[in-house]
C-alpha cells in the first residue's frame, strides 16, 4: 500500500476497512494509476463476488439471527473461515447450532485480530525488512497449505485448476485483470463442474 503511494494513515484506514486481502491487490494498481474511483469499486466488487457465493452456502446455519449479527459475520469472513468451516460442519445433519456459531466466531475473529495485527505491523515496520527474505513468497505457501488438504472433491480440482491457468495465462494483463479473471473463472468452472457431477450422479 505504501509503495503504491498511500500514507501511513491512509494504509491504516483500508487494512481495517478493506477486509479483503485480493480487493486490495486488485485496488492498489488501480490507484497508484489514479484510475477513476468506480473503476476502483468495480474491480473490487468483482474479486470479491464469490462471497454471495460462500454467503448463500453460509445462510443455513445464520439465518436464524438477526440482520445486523449476519451484516458483522459476512465482514468477518474469509475464504479460510468458510474452507475451514464448510470442511467440519459442511457434512453434517446439525444446521444452526449454537456450537457451529461459536466455533465460526472463533476461526473470523482470531483471523481478523491477526490479520490487522500483522497488516499494520507491516505497514509501520516493513521497511526494516530485507526483500531477500521474500516474505510474499512464503504467504504463497502458507495459504496452499491449508487450501491443498481441503481439496477432495472433483469441482474443487476443476475449480483450483482453472484459476490456477487463467492466472497463469492473465500475469501480463495491466491492472491485475489476470487476477479477476481467475476469480471468475474458477467460480464458474467449479460451479458448472458440480451441476455436471449432480445430473451424472457420478460420486465425488
Amino acid at each position: 500500500m505504501l509503495q503504491s503511494g498511500l500514507t501511513e494513515t491512509m494504509s491504516t484506514l483500508m487494512t481495517l476497512l478493506v477486509f479483503a486481502g485480493s480487493a486490495q491487490l486488485t485496488s492498489l494498481p488501480l490507484i497508484a494509476a489514479n484510475e477513476p474511483l468506480w473503476v476502483i469499486f468495480l474491480a473490487a466488487t468483482v474479486v470479491n463476488i464469490r462471497f454471495v457465493i460462500f454467503g448463500a452456502a453460509l445462510q443455513p446455519y445464520f439465518r436464524h439471527m438477526s440482520w445486523l449479527k449476519r451484516l458483522i459475520l459476512g465482514y468477518l469472513s474469509t475464504d479460510i473461515s468458510f474452507v475451514v468451516f464448510m470442511g467440519r460442519y459442511g457434512e453434517g445433519n446439525d444446521i444452526g447450532t449454537r456450537r457451529q456459531l461459536w466455533y465460526y466466531l472463533g476461526i473470523v475473529v482470531t483471523g481478523w485480530l491477526s490479520w490487522n495485527f500483522f497488516s499494520l505491523l507491516g505497514i509501520f515496520l516493513g521497511t526494516f525488512v530485507p526483500a531477500s527474505w521474500s516474505l510474499d513468497f512464503a504467504a504463497i505457501l502458507a495459504l496452499l497449505a491449508i487450501i491443498i488438504p481441503l481439496v477432495r472433491t472433483r469441482p474443487m480440482v476443476v475449480c483450483l485448476a482453472v484459476s490456477g491457468v487463467i492466472a497463469w495465462v492473465g500475469q501480463p494483463l495491466p491492472l491485475r485483470l489476470g487476477l479477476v479473471g481467475a476469480v471468475v473463472g474458477g467460480v464458474a468452472a467449479g460451479v458448472v463442474a458440480e451441476l455436471m457431477q449432480q445430473r451424472t450422479g457420478r460420486p465425488a
